[in-house]
């Protein structure tokens, strides 16, 4: 069985598989520090984008602080991969859940979570003091700023939720996270300021009322790839959450322009014949998303499209070169983060050559 190594050469590689521009992947890590380290802010990136421990210590390298996951099993493979500087930013509830949380904060005390409900907050307090552990978990209040998917309401329900974990011994209130995730994609950039300031000014405004109740608010989290750039001029932001930048997708190409790159391509191979000016490819459904569209040729002139599972088409105009069966092409996916968590592995390189091959640690974690 063939398994490809560093030094291959792209071309030797089976196909459908996940490759990575390293000029490209670098130049958008670059482009994003040299914004936002500037304004002072911790960059903490999401880690759903690329699933993977590797990555995530070559941001730390860049200049990252730390990384967010989105699940628990997800922290739990992150972590067991060698990097353990994480934010959960999505709410643990239930007994399997909060068991698991809690034999992840016995292995790492770096480990940070949010809450939303009293109940969820009880029930983390309520396993850790049974575990014998003594430490108090990092907590953040998940603030709803506009999304409305998760989070408690701004003002006195905020307050009133802070009050109650400041009551549980092994809870220790840090700060707020909001995640105005319903902006990201606004393809008109006034616009997606001018409502990511409004939610900004909810999630601001509600860590003042913290502070004034006494509650020590170190930790102001929000942000993505569509509007880091306008949370980092918002004072009391103290932390971004940008994911999808490294690899980008044709979604946010579409919303925010080509400032970052399209660095991540599935290479996929021609198998068939099926017109005059149409063919078939070996990346359906199992291999490229179609959440947010379809996804596009690298080279715009063939048109894609889902024939299954395991198939999708490429058609083209009249006086486009034809398109031979064997012959490759690079996909650029619609929608980055769940493309990736259909893949196991990373085949990064330079000028053709494999450089280096990154496994998706994190795959299928959606617990």
């Amino acid at each position: 069985m063939y398994f490809p190594k560093v030094g291959d050469r792209l071309d030797s590689l089976d196909t459908p598989s996940m490759i990575a521009d390293l000029d490209l992947m670098e130049a958008n890590i670059k482009k994003l520090m040299d914004k936002l380290l500037p304004t002072g802010l911790s960059i903490r990136p999401h880690l759903k984008t690329t699933k993977s421990a590797i990555l995530a210590n070559k941001l730390v390298k860049a200049g990252a602080k730390g990384g967010c996951v989105a699940k628990v099993s997800e922290a739990e493979a992150i972590t067991a991969a060698g990097f353990d500087d994480l934010l959960i930013t999505c709410e643990i509830v239930g007994p399997a859940k909060v068991r698991r949380l809690v034999e992840l904060y016995r292995k790492n005390r770096n480990i940070r979570i949010v809450v939303d409900s009293e109940l969820g907050a009880s029930a983390i307090d309520e396993a850790l003091a049974s575990s014998g552990i003594d430490e108090s978990i990092s907590v953040l209040i998940d603030l709803d700023v506009g999304l409305h998917r998760t989070g408690v309401k701004p003002g006195e329900p905020a307050i009133a939720l802070a009050h109650h974990i400041a009551r549980l011994k092994h809870l220790n209130l840090i700060g707020v996270q909001g995640y105005e995730g319903h902006l990201q994609h606004l393809h008109d950039r006034e616009d997606r300021k001018n409502q990511c300031l409004e939610s900004m000014a909810i999630l601001t405004g509600t860590a003042d009322e913290l502070r004034k109740e006494g509650f020590s608010i170190d930790v102001v989290t929000t942000g993505g790839t569509g509007t880091a750039e306008f949370c980092a001029t918002v004072p009391g932001v103290t932390e971004l959450q940008p994911g999808s930048f490294i690899f980008m997708d044709t979604d946010y190409r579409n919303a925010v322009g080509t400032f970052y790159s399209n660095s991540l391509t599935i290479l996929s191979t021609v198998l068939s014949q099926q017109g005059p000016r149409a063919v078939t490819i070996d990346s359906g459904l199992k291999t490229l998303t179609t959440d947010s569209g379809l996804a596009e040729c690298k080279d715009s002139r063939y048109t894609y499209g889902v024939l299954g599972d395991e198939h999708g088409s490429l058609s083209w105009e009249e006086g486009t070169p034809d398109l031979s069966v064997g012959d490759r092409v690079e996909m650029i996916p619609s929608h980055i983060d769940p493309t990736v968590n259909l893949h196991d592995y990373y085949y990064a390189y330079r000028n053709g050559v494999i450089e280096e091959i990154w496994p998706v640690d994190s795959r299928g974690k959606v617990q």
